[in-house]
């Protein structure tokens, strides 16, 4: 599952304004590459919707079926807020729906001589022959 978690007001390259949700998937025990050590982490993605900013606030909480997976993309750079040094990056993350599980029915191995030879012999609509409504 993953959760709306926020909003964002962007603008097109032609100056029209629209909202993006921001989704968040479940929590995460990651394994620092630097230290060592593992913390908790939730993967994000953003998706754009055509709500106005009073849908997209009353969204906030709605959980969704599905993850937020990791998917390769070309190559493009990050900044990062915190300390301004730029990455180069090969992923983005993105929210993925998961397929409801098909049902495969097994084929019954009853001939239709052995069914019917378990029906109620006579009108099967009536135990008495009489037809009442």
């Amino acid at each position: 599952m993953v959760r709306i978690s926020n909003y964002q007001k962007r603008t097109t390259e032609e100056g029209k304004e629209f909202f993006t949700l921001e989704l968040q998937g479940g929590v995460e025990i990651v394994k620092s590459r630097e230290t060592g050590k593992n913390y908790m982490t939730a993967r994000k993605a953003s998706m754009s919707c055509t709500f106005d900013e009073l849908t997209c606030q009353s969204l906030i909480g709605t959980e969704l079926p599905g993850s937020v997976k990791k998917v390769a993309c070309e190559d493009y750079s990050y900044t990062i807020k915190e300390t301004g040094e730029i990455i180069t990056l090969s992923h983005r993350f993105e929210y993925v729906e998961h397929e409801a599980p098909k049902y495969s029915p097994e084929k019954s191995n009853t001939t239709i001589e052995e069914f019917m030879s378990k029906a109620p012999v006579g009108n099967s609509f009536s135990t008495n022959g009489q037809l009442v409504h």
